[in-house]
């Protein structure tokens, strides 16, 4: 079995298009279904964030309106607990050695758009494992780090890549709407990705050689199901 490195937002909060601050973290569906489909098939999983800060989970992510109901959200709640002392402690991420892991693993929330889309160490861990042929697995808002991967000559580690993202207009329409302050599926075209999105809300994967992109919540079992398919 293989050890896995899952970076995750240390974030709580979102500055605004407006200068407010927008209560965030990871979102709890994407994080939970990831690591516990990746530890149940057998790997292990080793959690990581900026600093080794705790990494917090978006509330909002734990609201039975936007989990599909009470079970789903006391179910989410209760795996979080379970691995509870891995948020708490994390591993730095300077840290770690990308040459450690058989796969990244990078779940959403709006919370990578604050710290991991800037974040220079996130971007040589990225760009070691890109170079290295590691699979690297961002979905949803994880995408957003790879904003933080640049070469030495400036350029983006992973233009002329095929990938996706939480689409524009899922953040206009279900997202944090007009406020938002900046567009992470347009900030990942500008740099040279290049985009393949399906219709909002629907479970959407892209494998790009290594790479392996999800468009959103709904895509994160299958976002775990080809990082376990080419890791087997």
């Amino acid at each position: 079995m293989s050890d896995i490195l899952m970076i995750v937002t240390a974030a709580s909060s979102l500055t605004m298009h407006d200068g407010t601050e927008h209560p965030t973290g990871f979102w709890a569906e994407e994080l939970v279904t990831a690591h516990r489909d990746l530890v149940g098939a057998g790997h292990a999983v080793t959690i990581a964030t900026p600093g080794g800060q705790p990494a917090p989970v978006d509330p909002g992510s734990l609201d039975p309106s936007q989990t599909g109901g009470e079970e789903r959200a006391r179910a989410f709640a209760e795996y979080l607990d379970g691995i509870a002392a891995e948020l708490a402690s994390p591993a730095a991420i300077a840290d770690v050695d990308a040459a450690d892991y058989a796969a990244v693993v990078l779940p959403g929330g709006h919370g990578p758009m604050s710290d991991l889309a800037f974040d220079p160490v996130v971007g040589r861990v990225l760009v070691d494992a890109n170079t290295a042929g590691t699979v690297i697995a961002p979905f949803c808002h994880g995408p957003a780090a790879l904003l933080s991967a640049s070469l030495p000559d400036g350029s983006f580690a992973f233009a002329g890549r095929r990938l996706t993202v939480f689409t524009d207009e899922e953040e206009r329409t279900g997202g944090t709407g007009a406020n938002t302050p900046w567009w992470v599926e347009s900030r990942l075209r500008e740099r040279g990705a290049v985009i393949d999105s399906a219709a909002p809300w629907s479970d959407h994967v892209v494998v790009d050689g290594n790479l392996i992109t999800g468009q959103n919540p709904q895509s994160s079992a299958s976002v775990a199901a080809r990082v376990l398919a080419a890791l087997a």
